[in-house]
């Protein structure tokens, strides 16, 4: 295969789209971006806010720490931190400049106001609707797929943006993604010209490893990168390449869960995802020597895997999507250690046989501890396809390959797993 300049172009957008920086968990992010967005366009400070979101926007907001919020968790904060001092400008960075004064204001805010949130009633996994009301206007913000994808805004009545999009299809405002196949991010990864992603991972790389280093160093959640980090010195673990890997990715979700204001490079609208895709990949590179140019092939190949596995399995849902990257994690494995393709699909394999059945039940501490499960998971699978031993279309939701085990993947998390989302909501909300 050689090189085929519009499907380049198709990946680089589709990296585009993808890998972007974040503060904080994308779903309270986008709340208050979309808060933010709305008072720019109220035209004066808000008194009401009114957040429409749905079922699964809610499970991933609920319980996580809000980045410079002095450690308060929620939607009603990050929608009054977005409406009073967030940058609209800044996309995911939106409250990145908010600091102690502010969040006092933010506070009394927030004690002196309604503020009311209400659960969408549409079949949308991610769903904004922010309305906000002053003295004298009011507006509101729609965001639908995709954390930052405005698809309304109505100013007093008069609608200023529509942009319909299909809401059946999760996936209608990105780049189509049916070109990616796990062959042909392998074979990219090989000839792509360094230069065209070399800043994007250059990026990922400072960002993600940053975040890494401030969970095993600083107190965040219930640190358990941190807590293998520890008992590898102790000798409890051994000291080997997947429990610094498992430890140094899971170290990256404590920080980020537990409020650390660093930002993150995201992966399929998640920084848990972009941290699960990337860190051990970096880290088994940084520990074998392994040169630069090789580790971004091999985040390429990382990230753009996990892109092609999420796709299938939607934005949000009940299946957690730091698998998908475990999965990927597992066939970059091999190709570092110079496996063919079909090893690499064969570790992907793998590891979608395994842990397929970890559900999200949102954004929270926890999320590192089954980080780290994904991440020993992933190096089980490579090295039972470095031995020539892979799962097969009798073994569960496995299909007759990759591509179709990544379908039947999609279609468990899409169809089969409708009933589970809403049952974790009702107890998440008990």
């Amino acid at each position: 295969m050689s090189v085929n300049k519009e499907e380049e172009m198709l990946f680089l957008k589709i990296m585009e789209e993808e890998i972007v920086p974040a503060e904080g968990c994308t779903e309270p992010i986008a709340i208050a971006y979309a808060a933010a967005l709305a008072t720019k366009y109220l035209g004066e400070k808000p008194q009401k806010l009114v957040i429409n979101v749905s079922g699964n926007i809610l499970k991933n907001a609920m319980s996580v720490v809000v980045p410079n919020s002095e450690g308060k968790v929620g939607i009603k904060v990050a929608a009054a931190m977005g409406a009073l001092f967030g940058d609209a400008e800044a996309d995911l960075m939106v409250i990145s400049n908010v600091n102690a004064d502010d969040m006092e204001i933010v506070t009394h805010f927030l004690q002196n106001n309604t503020v009311e949130i209400n659960v969408a009633e549409n079949a949308m996994a991610l769903y904004i609707n922010m309305e906000v009301e002053g003295n004298n206007h009011n507006a509101s913000v729609e965001i639908k797929h995709t954390h930052t994808n405005v698809t309304k805004v109505i100013k007093d009545g008069k609608t200023l943006i529509d942009q319909p999009c299909n809401d059946s299809d999760f996936n209608s405002s990105l780049t189509d993604r049916s070109i990616l196949s796990v062959e042909k991010i392998f074979h990219y990864a090989n000839i792509i010209d360094i230069e065209k992603i070399a800043p994007v991972f250059s990026k990922v790389v400072d960002y993600n490893k940053r975040i890494a280093e401030e969970g095993l160093n600083q107190k965040y959640g219930v640190n358990i990168g941190a807590a293998i980090q520890k008992n590898i010195s102790r000798g409890i673990y051994g000291d080997d390449q997947r429990n610094r890997s498992a430890s140094f990715t899971a170290a990256g979700s404590d920080a980020r869960m537990g409020g650390s204001a660093m930002p993150v490079m995201t992966t399929s609208g998640s920084g848990n995802q972009g941290m699960t895709a990337s860190l051990p990949i970096i880290r088994y590179c940084l520990d074998q020597g392994i040169s630069d140019e090789k580790l971004y092939r091999a985040l390429f190949m990382s990230h753009l895997t996990t892109v092609h596995v999420k796709t299938n399995v939607g934005r949000l849902s009940a299946y957690c999507g730091a698998m998908t990257a475990s999965a990927a994690v597992s066939g970059t494995l091999v190709y570092l250690e110079g496996g063919n393709v079909k090893d690499i699909q064969n570790a992907i394999t793998n590891t979608l046989g395994n842990v397929s059945g970890v559900i999200c039940d949102g954004a929270k501490a926890s999320c590192a501890t089954k980080i780290a499960s994904g991440i020993y998971s992933a190096f089980d699978g490579a090295m039972l396809a470095q031995m020539g031993s892979v799962l097969s279309c009798d073994d569960g939701i496995i299909g007759d390959g990759v591509e179709d085990t990544i379908q039947n993947v999609g279609t468990l998390a899409q169809e089969g797993m409708k009933t589970t989302d809403k049952t974790i909501l009702e107890i998440m909300t008990k």
